[in-house]
């Protein structure tokens, strides 16, 4: 009971003793040799911040000509210092193991070790602190038998792996299809992995109604089939005999469809009694593209699809295609007839009209019209239309609209009319 008392009263004599075990320290002033800071006080509130800098020859130990520090209960942080003009700071280097160092700084001749992450290679090994700056950037560039993103699989995702920009070579990646798709085919393995810079061919996740690549049929080729791996259920693909050769017996039909995940019973080419062509009377039968060699040139056109046995053009923009847009190679090593790209559009050059504003020469499209604007003869907004019809233009008379005017002064003088002027 007397204890209890005691305590009690040793509270009430020294309230400041429990008050000064939770308080926040106030700092002493900083001992900063070579420098000097504001304001300048012999003690420091808690979080208050002072401002330094150093003297000629040297600099704060953080980036910058000045640098600040701030009281922590008692403490600095960071500790003002003013180090050697000709040390480095600690360098940031993206994708590599930072070196150790208690300092945030290395004084001048200090070398360290690049130690880069896997997949990535330091531009040099060692570096040197020289005058204030390293010997040479301390780099990781990716490494040349590294790999980038592993490739992207429809209906399939990468498991136990994170996002990862650059893999080490030997680096192996695992997919798994989407509910109702599987692997098929000769490549069945989920894996893939990186080897001298590219990734080894992934797999395939075909729906389980969908079909994989049509069949080898002897003495036929496909004649509409692009890059294609998967072939959803309905798809259909056509077959055409080699020359020499036709179908025969009960399947005369060159199509195959996609069903339920199978390929329907394809045609059977046979070896043809007669010399005559098998492409229906035309006088030519087909070949593989590699046939005929370089492909056709149209002249503002570019190929957009290729085939086992054709091409496939589409015109630029402001064009548009005459002819077939499908090319064939055929047997002798030629190509059918290619298409053509013919100009769809018209073209006024406004500088050669001084009744138009100058912006060079305006492009429109076959069918469609344009505003084009006049000069500000009457300080109003002045256009003339012009309409683009088989590639020849027809442009009206500069308008101009006196609305904004109107607008104003028929709140003074209400008999004004709204009206549009058509410069003569």
């Amino acid at each position: 009971m007397c204890m209890r008392c005691l305590g009690f009263v040793l509270l009430l004599w020294f309230p400041g003793v429990l008050h000064a075990q939770t308080a926040a320290q106030p700092c002493p002033a900083p001992r900063l040799n070579e420098g000097y800071f504001v304001p300048k006080l012999e003690v420091y509130s808690h979080g208050e911040t002072l401002s330094y800098a150093c003297d000629e020859g040297h600099k704060p130990a953080v980036e910058g000509w000045w640098a600040t520090s701030t009281c922590e209960n008692g403490k600095w942080s960071p500790q003002p210092q003013c180090i050697n003009e000709k040390a480095c700071f600690h360098p940031d280097i993206p994708n590599a193991a930072h070196p150790d160092n208690a300092n945030s700084w290395y004084e001048e001749r200090s070398e360290i070790n690049i130690a880069c992450d896997n997949g990535y290679e330091p531009k040099a090994t060692t570096v040197t602190c020289v005058n204030g700056a390293w010997s040479s950037a301390p780099v990781c560039n990716k490494s040349v038998d590294a790999c980038g993103e592993p490739p992207q699989i429809p209906h399939a995702v990468i498991i136990y792996r994170g996002h990862q920009e650059v893999f080490a070579a030997g680096s192996k990646v695992q997919y798994q299809c989407e509910g109702g798709y599987d692997t098929e085919g000769a490549n069945t393995q989920k894996f893939i992995i990186c080897s001298s810079g590219n990734w080894s061919e992934g797999p395939v996740c075909k729906s389980l109604d969908a079909c994989g690549e049509p069949p080898h049929i002897p003495h036929a080729a496909i004649i509409n089939q692009g890059q294609q791996k998967v072939f959803e259920a309905g798809s259909n693909v056509r077959y055409e005999c080699e020359d020499g050769y036709t179908t025969e017996g009960t399947n005369t039909q060159k199509f195959i469809i996609c069903s339920s995940g199978s390929w329907s019973e394809g045609p059977i080419c046979r070896s043809s009694t007669s010399s005559g062509s098998n492409d229906g009377g035309h006088g030519h039968s087909f070949a593989t593209i590699d046939r005929c060699g370089d492909f056709p040139v149209v002249q503002n056109g570019e190929v957009v699809q290729t085939g086992l046995r054709s091409l496939k053009y589409q015109c630029a923009n402001y064009y548009k295609l005459v002819g077939r847009a499908t090319v064939t190679c055929y047997r002798d090593g030629t190509w059918s007839v290619a298409p053509t790209c013919k100009a769809a559009f018209c073209s006024v050059d406004t500088s050669a009209h001084p009744e138009l504003k100058s912006v060079g020469v305006k492009y429109i499209k076959d069918g469609e019209s344009e505003r084009l604007e006049c000069t500000d003869v009457w300080r109003w907004t002045n256009y003339s239309e012009a309409q683009c019809t088989d590639g020849k233009v027809k442009r009206s008379r500069c308008k101009c609209r006196f609305q904004p005017f109107i607008k104003t002064e028929r709140k003074q003088n209400p008999t004004i009319k709204m009206f549009n002027a058509t410069m003569l």
